[in-house]
């Protein structure tokens, strides 16, 4: 079919202004102004039936202006806590994650709002890479805490670094475990080293009670054993982009397997948040911004 000038010109218009619709849509209207509540329901092997617990999870803020200003954030804590949850969990990367910042979020400002998070069996953070990152005095020591946990602990949320805690639960009790990012410090020529030690985080656990595990990035869960009942990673912010289900740019060495949502290989269940922030690029397209909800019954 031969197309006339003057309808190539109209097709190459059309196109012209759907990519610039599609552009302003990722980089403006996305990630600064969408939130989305993705929920799922899973019934891990290990868990006990008949002790139902919501998990609401915050991850990947990436505080500052213009896309994650401290008001957009203390709303998300308002819509996390209004889920009614029984646990909160946060998986880290508070601070920005790209140069395209206006303002920057004071971390005792974050760490204050965060505060307004309330669930039944408590609040609990984990770090991320860029909370490492972001610390200059902790790349130079190579050792923390990182000024994010302090002012996480003085508005009194614990921080879990290949650490955990056990927890009274409905009825019966239950583990939670925090692994120390995979990714903490950087290296010179390139790439980065972590802190994480799953085999000593596991060795913590003394009975036979179920048990959650919070990693930053989701490239652990093939070591994690059955024993855990649900690992739970952000990180990937479902690669930002995300078409059809695939997202062309993942962080991660294993690609798309481990890049969004709920997954589960041999037994065992993995959930990856989408997050709420970006990194590098200030773009989503088909991934917006979320709270996580678990429900596992």
């Amino acid at each position: 079919m031969l197309i006339s000038r003057r309808g190539l010109l109209k097709l190459t218009l059309g196109m012209g202004v759907a990519g610039f619709s599609s552009a302003a849509y990722g980089f403006a209207i996305e990630p600064g102004l969408l939130l989305h509540v993705q929920r799922y329901r899973i019934r891990p092997t290990r868990w006990p039936r008949g002790m139902p617990l919501r998990i609401v999870v915050v991850a990947d803020p990436h505080l500052g202006e213009p896309y994650m200003p401290l008001d957009r954030y203390a709303g998300i804590v308002d819509t996390a806590t209004a889920l009614a949850p029984d646990l909160i969990v946060m998986l880290g990367d508070y601070p920005p994650g790209h140069r395209f910042v206006t303002r920057p979020v004071a971390t005792e400002d974050f760490a204050r709002v965060s505060r307004g998070l309330r669930a039944r069996h408590g609040v609990y953070s984990i770090l991320g890479n860029h909370d490492w990152w972001a610390d200059e005095q902790a790349q130079l020591r190579q050792r923390g805490p990182v000024d994010i946990q302090r002012a996480l602990e003085r508005n009194g949320i614990q921080v879990l670094s290949n650490d955990a805690v056990r927890i009274a639960g409905d009825g019966a009790p239950f583990w939670l475990l925090g692994l120390g990012d995979q990714l903490a410090f950087l290296r010179p020529r390139g790439g980065a080293t972590g802190i994480d030690d799953l085999t000593g985080t596991l060795a913590r656990v003394y009975d036979d009670a179920p048990a959650i595990l919070l990693a930053h990035e989701p490239d652990i869960f093939p070591k994690v054993p059955q024993r855990v009942a649900l690992t739970l990673c952000g990180h990937t912010h479902g690669g930002q982009v995300r078409l059809f289900g695939y997202s062309p740019i993942v962080p991660s060495r294993y690609g798309n397997r481990y890049a969004y949502g709920h997954v589960a290989e041999g037994g065992r269940h993995l959930v990856v948040s989408g997050g709420l922030g970006c990194s590098n690029l200030p773009v989503r397209f088909g991934v917006p911004p979320e709270i996580t909800v678990v429900d596992l019954a």
